[in-house]
């Protein structure tokens, strides 16, 4: 059996970080660790299609940081697609809510690198939404 464990760890754990990230105000140097967890070469596919590099995403999260009061993300369905010396790519259904009511459910697909010494980043994102 293949194990990707770690990889569905760091799905979970940087989601946590982005959760908190947008629901609570937070000191500036939270999104400087939250950064640290994607590449330089980072590339994302939104929902909508629109395509965004590292930098745009950290403009995303500066902009949305603290501004989501009761975002809340669950997290479900958590499978390895390909396992490689390099890296992962792993797929997982993500749902959205906040204090407005606002709903999202999306499935998402994340190419991971893993790094010399072992840390993994996220190279590339798809996000889909899921209609219904």
């Amino acid at each position: 059996m293949t194990d990707y464990t770690h990889y569905f760890d760091e799905v979970i754990q940087a989601h946590i970080a982005i959760e908190q990230w947008l629901a609570e105000e937070q000191d500036p140097t939270a999104l400087e660790h939250l950064l640290t967890r994607f590449s330089p070469q980072f590339s994302m596919v939104s929902p909508l299609g629109r395509v965004l590099d590292f930098e745009a995403l950290r403009e995303l999260f500066q902009l949305a940081g603290g501004k989501k009061l009761g975002f809340r993300i669950q997290l479900s369905e958590l499978r390895g697609v390909a396992l490689h010396d390099g890296g992962a790519t792993v797929s997982y259904r993500e749902q959205q809510t906040d204090a407005t009511g606002l709903h999202s459910d999306r499935r998402s697909t994340v190419v991971f690198e893993k790094q010399a010494d072992g840390r993994l980043v996220w190279r590339h994102l798809h996000e889909t939404f899921i209609q219904g």
